[in-house]
Formats: structure tokens, sequence, C-alpha cells
């Protein structure tokens, strides 16, 4: 396993839409590997691939802390399948926007359907901070980040800050 780079902001390929996995082999198993040592490295609960430069649909999300044990999934071709009506707000924060938080409003429960390193179908329902990292981290599958729900007003603050660190 090898921790990788984070691709940042303003890196314009944090905006692409990634590409769906075909087959799940030797490589996207080590990608896999590769983005949970790196999300572990960095003290982070989710990475999607693109965040170290792989434009795959490829998402790993593991919410232990601390010293409890671990329970990595790994999600490939990641797709919300249906979403509540019903909001929540959690203060989010990203590895390729480091060093920034913002509270973020998103569906408080979704629906996930993905396959897993086995080849198999997964549905997953999720409520609270999983839902909310699900749908985080299949925002990079899509370019989108999480600045991206943020009043106008902070939205603009935010791309004054980044202009002024590049």
């Amino acid at each position: 396993m090898t921790v990788r780079q984070f691709v940042t902001v303003p890196d314009v390929s944090l905006r692409d839409r990634s590409q769906s996995v075909e087959m799940i082999d030797a490589e996207i198993k080590t990608l896999a590997a590769d983005m949970l040592e790196t999300m572990y490295a960095a003290g982070g609960v989710g990475l999607a691939a693109v965040q170290i430069g792989v434009q795959k649909r490829v998402v790993v999300i593991d919410l232990a802390r601390g010293e409890e044990a671990k329970r990595p999934m790994v999600l490939v071709n990641p797709e919300i399948e249906s979403h509540s009506i019903r909001l929540s707000s959690f203060k989010e924060g990203c590895l390729s926007i480091p060093g920034y938080m913002a509270v973020v409003e998103r569906p408080a429960e979704v629906t996930v359907r993905y396959t897993d390193l086995d080849g198999n179908d997964q549905v997953v329902d999720a409520e609270g901070v999983l839902a909310t990292c699900l749908q985080h981290e299949i925002d990079h599958l899509n370019g989108i980040l999480f600045v991206d729900y943020l009043m106008p007003s902070d939205r603009d603050a935010f791309d004054r800050s980044i202009t002024k660190s590049t």
C-alpha cells in the first residue's frame, strides 16, 4: 500500500466527472488499498479517487475514530438511488481543500447502490454522518465540491481566499 499525494483546489481536475470502472481487477483493488492508506494517514473519513488524481468512480469511507476498530467501506461506481426530503447540517471539511470547513445542508438520508471489491452489487441505506460522507464523496466523482453548496456570500469569500493563496 502506498500513501498518495492529494490533488487540491484550485486544480481543475477536481471538477471532472470520473469514469465508471468497467472491471474490478488487481489495479482497482490496489487503488482502493492505497486510497484507504492515504485517507488514514491524513486522518480523513472519506476519499474519492479523483482526490489522488485517478479519474475512476471509486470511493473509500471509514467513520471509525480513535481506538475503534477500522470499518472500511469501498464503493465502486456508487450512485445515489434516493434521498430524503428532510435535510440535516454538518460541518464538512475536505482533504482537497485543506484547512477549510463549513456547514453544509444535505439530505438527511440516502440510499446508495454500488459494487464491492468482489464484484457484488450492494445497497446501503444511510443517515447521519454516513449519509453526509457518502454524498460528499459521490459529489467528488461528479466534479462537485462541498463549497458549491455554500451561500453566495460564503462562496465568494472562499473563492477570494483560494485566489489569494495561489
